[in-house]
């Protein structure tokens, strides 16, 4: 029997000959479905513009730049999550400050956020945990009374929704941000191997934005009348660019968001209806206000009624070949954090908390029936 991986990308035959045709083309780095996917990634998010670039660190490292973040300042974001959100902030120069979770949804506090704000305060980075949108509402109107930035990390959550004033919205949309990052890793909802992309409806944030993915530099009618080989470098910018094939990868992917979406929430609800019966597991929250796209499923374990570890339920589980992982250990424990910055355990009680007993189990479009009776199966027996 093969490992069942907690998450795996899903490759059909159509996005290889799709791949296939750029490959055999005359452009295959910066060509034509570099816009083409960036339009209808804009498209589908309800968003005016979409710059793709290289990884969704990439992403989260521009949109930093792009809110001019620099040595001095102060941006607000949630432990549990990846390290790339908060080392986007210290690329800048800037400095990381953590706000701890809500219990439930394991997204950043709104009210923890308006704790955290100081006249150095310059930005904030909401992460949609898992898929779960956060407040974006009161995040928001947060931002606004104290004229900051809002950067949205929706590495978890393209095709997530939630609703505002009896509308539903879209993450990406930005009707509550000035921008939204996505990862396009093969974990994730789509893929185009390594890849991200920032949206945004602010015209001169996505024009500083596609001249930072490029080296900082500048083409336009100015320049062409000079000569249509000039260019011009007015910031320092980076190589950040995402392939025609990785782009053309993305828009064959983009096509069947749908169903990988509805897959994932299928998935999801069959695990909470046998899950919430069991008094050893807290299943993930569902909001009436979201709609989450599932990238994860975190089972969170009542150790306090077991005697069993955390530990002890991984390997377990990784005995049976179910991949299972940790989202996340939280990133003001790890060394760099500790060190450089003074984060000590017990500065964020709910996180670590939530650390403690947090497993991501199997969730991914191409898993089936038996793969998920499986894991049901076993998770059940070692827990109980």
């Amino acid at each position: 029997m093969k490992v069942i991986p907690y998450g795996h990308q899903s490759i059909n035959k159509s996005d290889i000959l799709e791949v296939i045709k750029v490959l055999k083309s005359d452009w295959i780095t910066q060509g034509p479905y570099v816009e083409t996917f960036e339009k209808s990634l804009a498209q589908y998010c309800e968003a005016k513009y979409a710059v793709v670039v290289s990884s969704g660190t990439a992403a989260l490292h521009l949109a930093c730049l792009a809110a001019r973040l620099k040595e001095g300042d102060e941006a607000i974001t949630t432990p549990i999550t990846f390290i790339a959100t908060a080392n986007a902030i210290v690329y800048t120069g800037a400095k990381p400050v953590f706000a701890d979770i809500n219990s439930s949804t394991i997204n950043i506090d709104p009210q923890e956020i308006e704790k955290k704000i100081t006249r150095r305060t310059k930005a904030i980075l909401p992460v949609h945990f898992g898929g779960l949108p956060c407040d974006m509402t009161r995040i928001h109107y947060i931002a606004r009374q104290n004229k900051l930035t809002v950067i949205e990390d929706a590495s978890h959550a393209l095709g997530a929704e939630y609703q505002s004033k009896g509308q539903w919205i879209k993450v990406g949309s930005c009707q509550h941000s000035d921008m939204t990052v996505f990862s396009f890793h093969p974990v994730k909802h789509i893929t185009t191997g390594e890849g991200g992309a920032i949206t945004t409806n602010n015209k001169k944030l996505y024009k500083y934005l596609t001249s930072l993915r490029n080296h900082g530099i500048y083409r336009d009618e100015k320049t062409k009348r000079r000569g249509p080989w000039v260019y011009e470098m007015h910031h320092l910018g980076y190589n950040y660019r995402l392939t025609d094939f990785q782009c053309v990868l993305g828009l064959s992917q983009l096509t069947r968001l749908y169903h990988f979406v509805s897959k994932r929430q299928t998935i999801a609800q069959r695990y909470n209806l046998v899950f919430s019966q069991s008094p050893y597991l807290i299943t993930p929250h569902q909001g009436t206000l979201q709609r989450s796209s599932w990238h994860l499923y975190v089972l969170r374990l009542r150790l306090d009624n077991m005697n069993k570890t955390r530990d002890d339920v991984f390997r377990q589980l990784q005995a049976r070949k179910i991949g299972v992982q940790v989202h996340y250990i939280p990133v003001h424990l790890q060394p760099y954090y500790r060190k450089k910055m003074g984060y000590k355990s017990g500065d964020f009680p709910k996180a670590e908390s939530y650390y403690k007993g947090a497993i991501s189990i199997p969730l991914f479009p191409a898993m089936t029936n038996d793969n998920r009776r499986y894991v049901i199966k076993n998770i059940l027996k070692i827990v109980n």
